[in-house]
C-alpha cells in the first residue's frame, strides 16, 4: 500500500501546530494512500512540543513521528532531518503554520500517480484557487528569485519557493542537501534540476498568508541567500 510521508518542520508554532495536524488528519488521500506525519522540532522556545505531545496523547492512531533539534539549526537542516526519516513511497513538505491547505495534497499526487512526474510543485501564482492579498515587495522578490532560479536551471517555474513540493522519495533521499535555513528552496531546485530525465510538474494551489505580526519568519536577509543560493548551486553540486 502507497504512504505518503508528510515532513512538517517546526518552530515556535505551538499555536497553529495543532489545527494543521487536524487538517492533514482530516484529509483522505488518493487510491487509499495512507500518511505517515513526520514533525521535527527545530529547538523552539514556546510550547511546540508541549502541544504535540499532548496531539499525540490525544490521537494514539495518528501516525506521528516526532525528533527535537537540541539547538536551532534552520529550517533548512530541519527538513533534511525529516526527510532522512521518511518511509513513505512519497514525501511533501508542510509548514506547521496555516498558510497552505493539506486538503490539496491530492492535487500534488495526481500527477505522479498519473504516471506523468516524478517531482510536483505547488504553485501559489498560478489557478484559480484562492490567495490572501498580502505584501507586494514580498511577492515581487518571489517573483525574482523564482526567475533568476529559471534562469539558472533551465526550468519555467512559476514559484520555485513554494512550501509545497512533492518528491518520489528515491529521488529526493539520493540528493545531498547541504543548506540550513531557507536556502533549502533553491538548493533543491538545482539539484532536482540537474537530475537527468526528471519529469517536474506544476499544479495552482491556494495560499493563506501570513504577516510578520502573526508569525512568519522569513525576511530579506534570507532572500539575498537565495540569490546566493541560486547562483552557488548553478556550479556546485
Amino acid at each position: 500500500m502507497l504512504k505518503l510521508s508528510i515532513v512538517i518542520p517546526a518552530y515556535n508554532e505551538g499555536a497553529t501546530i495543532n489545527y494543521i495536524l487536524d487538517k492533514i488528519v482530516s484529509v483522505t488521500l488518493l487510491n487509499n494512500i495512507q500518511k505517515e506525519i513526520i514533525i521535527v522540532n527545530d529547538c523552539s522556545r514556546d510550547n511546540t512540543e508541549e502541544v504535540v505531545f499532548n496531539y499525540m496523547q490525544y490521537n494514539p492512531n495518528c501516525p506521528i513521528t516526532y525528533f527535537r533539534h537540541q539547538v536551532n539549526r534552520g529550517k533548512g537542516a530541519t527538513l533534511r532531518t525529516g526527510i532522512s526519516k521518511a518511509s513513505g513511497d512519497f514525501i511533501i513538505v508542510q509548514d506547521a503554520d496555516l498558510e497552505y491547505d493539506p486538503n490539496e495534497y491530492n492535487l500534488l499526487l495526481g500527477p505522479i500517480l498519473e504516471g506523468f512526474a516524478d517531482v510536483v510543485y505547488g504553485s501559489r501564482f498560478m489557478g484559480g484557487k484562492p490567495h490572501r492579498i498580502l505584501f507586494f515587495w514580498h511577492t515581487l522578490g518571489n517573483k525574482f528569485l523564482t526567475f533568476l532560479s529559471n534562469v539558472m536551471t533551465n526550468l519555467n517555474l512559476s514559484d520555485m519557493e513554494t512550501c509545497y513540493k512533492l518528491f518520489k522519495r528515491e529521488i529526493i533521499q539520493s540528493i545531498k542537501l547541504v543548506e540550513n535555513r531557507f536556502g533549502f528552496e533553491p538548493e533543491v531546485t538545482a539539484k532536482i534540476a540537474r537530475i537527468p530525465g526528471i519529469r517536474i510538474y506544476e499544479v495552482g494551489i491556494s495560499y493563506f498568508g501570513r504577516t510578520y505580526q502573526e508569525g512568519k519568519k522569513i525576511g530579506w536577509k534570507d532572500g539575498i541567500r537565495a540569490i546566493y543560493c541560486i547562483i552557488k548551486y548553478k556550479f556546485m553540486k
